[in-house]
């Protein structure tokens, strides 16, 4: 069967399915549209980076993101960079024509080998520029795409580029007749690594007070995780005892639980707000605020990623702190953050914890200067060369967007 019968067959077999519940959209505003099509939260926070990096450059430029639900499930809360985040549930025929006649995106991004191919197939009818990100071996290895090799190889062929994270996937793809000019191997799509912003000042002020003191951050904690921090840190600061902790909590609901915890455990601490000196002797530092998080990255040579160490978490991405210099500490609850946290741990960017104990005496081992920042410069290295995948990624879509913008204006 050629390509054309495969797609004229399922196409076929989409309709006699049916459609599922109509989505209701938001309104589509007037300037450019980039449609991302992500699959995990790593990929997520990756095409929040790129789509932040774009608006930067690019105002009025719109991100809509769609997720595969029997993939991933999204986050309630609009990640920062994007515009909506929509569940794809059909690749029906007509299901497809209503997305694409609403949303009218001027460039796709598609990451892994999950493929919707009477969507992928009409947007590139339709003249919509498509790449796929991240393709790996193992997305490519399910009976559908056993059974419907014409069909994968008609979706495929409808991206202008391909990004494999290996050799091995980029053979798998030359295998389905996809030309090998189309086809780049990189490294994997990574958590967003842009730094968060800072108060020069505030830092500054911090770095003075702080004067040399050891200090190490516990970020994203959550409620489950907050006696096992502070049994770390009087653990740790059996043997560093000028040592600093400072927490910032994964729901602001939860300071008082905090409060109460620190009150019991007989540990100085303090209220941390910008422009605060902090005396000598505090121990323990509560920065309220989660836009601190950009000046304590900086501020902390070693840094714990919580929402890691009990289950039900599933951790939190690892690179924004690793961008601003911090070494990492997390639990064995990273799930959604796996192949980041493997990167660098891989390097001796990272090390895992599994308790109270195990956290302090980490805090003890790598809180000498030298230790994290051999730690650090490491994790720089791995952040550097997800950068160089993200720079180039900029600079194909720019192009992309370019390009319709100069056709557009033509008469």
């Amino acid at each position: 069967m050629n390509r054309n019968l495969s797609l004229a067959a399922y196409r076929a077999l989409s309709r006699r399915k049916g459609q599922s519940a109509t989505t209701s959209f938001a309104l589509r505003p007037p300037g450019e549209l980039i449609w991302a099509h992500v699959t995990s939260e790593t990929r997520l926070s990756a095409l929040c980076d790129l789509g932040a990096r774009l608006k930067s450059q690019r105002p009025g430029l719109n991100l809509l993101l769609t997720t595969d639900p029997d993939l991933f499930t999204p986050p309630q809360r609009l990640p920062d960079g994007a515009n909506w985040i929509y569940p794809l549930v059909s690749d029906h025929p007509d299901s497809v024509a209503r997305f694409l006649a609403h949303w009218q995106p001027d460039a796709g991004l598609w990451t892994g080998g999950h493929l919707f191919p009477n969507l992928i197939c009409t947007a590139a009818a339709q003249n919509i520029p498509m790449i796929l990100l991240d393709a790996e071996t193992n997305e490519f290895q399910s009976r559908q795409h056993r059974w419907f090799r014409e069909l994968t190889r008609s979706s495929l062929m409808c991206f202008q580029s391909i990004t494999t994270n290996g050799a091995a996937a980029a053979k798998l793809l030359q295998n389905y007749g996809i030309p090998a000019k189309n086809i780049s191997i990189s490294t994997r799509l990574s958590d967003g690594a842009a730094p968060k912003p800072c108060d020069e000042h505030a830092l500054s002020l911090v770095t003075q007070s702080l004067a040399g003191q050891p200090v190490w951050l516990a970020a994203y904690v959550q409620a489950s995780e907050i006696d096992a921090v502070i049994k770390a840190h009087r653990i740790a600061i059996r043997f560093s005892h000028r040592l600093l902790l400072v927490v910032i909590l994964s729901d602001i609901s939860d300071y008082a639980r905090l409060e109460s915890t620190l009150g019991t455990s007989g540990l100085r601490y303090c209220d941390w707000q910008p422009g605060y000196v902090i005396e000598d002797n505090i121990q323990v530092t509560i920065a309220r605020a989660p836009d601190d998080l950009g000046l304590w990255f900086r501020a902390a040579p070693l840094t714990f990623m919580a929402s890691s160490l009990t289950p039900g978490s599933a951790g939190r991405g690892p690179f924004e702190a690793v961008a601003l210099g911090s070494a990492i500490l997390y639990g064995p609850y990273v799930d959604d953050h796996l192949p980041a946290y493997s990167r660098l741990a891989a390097v001796g960017a990272a090390r895992t914890v599994r308790d109270a104990d195990g956290l302090g005496s980490a805090v003890v081992q790598l809180i000498a200067p030298d230790h994290s920042a051999t730690m650090a410069l490491a994790g720089w290295e791995v952040v550097t060369e997800s950068a160089h995948l993200t720079d180039q990624l900029v600079d194909q879509v720019q192009d992309i967007l370019d390009m319709r913008e100069a056709s557009h204006a033509r008469p």
